[in-house]
């Protein structure tokens, strides 16, 4: 007996529909989390912490490649947070109310700290730090 409905034989699509896109979206952000760490993690310790430590963060942010990876990674690393806190509240939060409700709190977690990053980014760079 088969339990899939004629609609999603038509499409191509399984009962999860969107489980292949997922599943890519957490190992590219991975993937691309391991260069961008390292490139981060190496710059970091090139800064050299003395009494002005944002002076020396925003003069490294004045290079426009070192602002663009540092947004890169910061945004891949609340995504792939955002995709793996939503497979944990699928797999064992079984109250449907409840993981709707976080479900919806993950995404807006994710979409305010992306948000919040790039507006801090952009201050540093511009030299408002207030």
């Amino acid at each position: 007996m088969n339990h899939v409905h004629p609609l999603a034989k038509v499409k191509g699509t399984g009962s999860a529909k969107s489980g292949v896109h997922h599943w890519w979206m957490q190992r590219l952000t991975a993937i691309a989390l391991v260069p961008l760490t390292i490139w981060f993690v190496g710059s970091m310790l090139g800064l050299t912490a003395g009494d002005n430590a944002v002076l020396a963060v925003r003069v490294w942010l004045a290079e426009p490649l070192n602002g663009v990876l540092l947004l890169a990674w910061v945004i891949a690393m609340i995504y792939h947070g955002q995709l793996g806190m939503q497979v944990i509240i699928e797999d064992y939060i079984h109250n449907h109310v409840v993981e709707v409700s976080l479900q919806i709190i993950n995404k807006l977690v994710a979409v305010l700290a992306i948000l919040m990053t790039v507006v801090t980014v952009f201050k540093l760079i511009s030299g408002d730090v207030s």
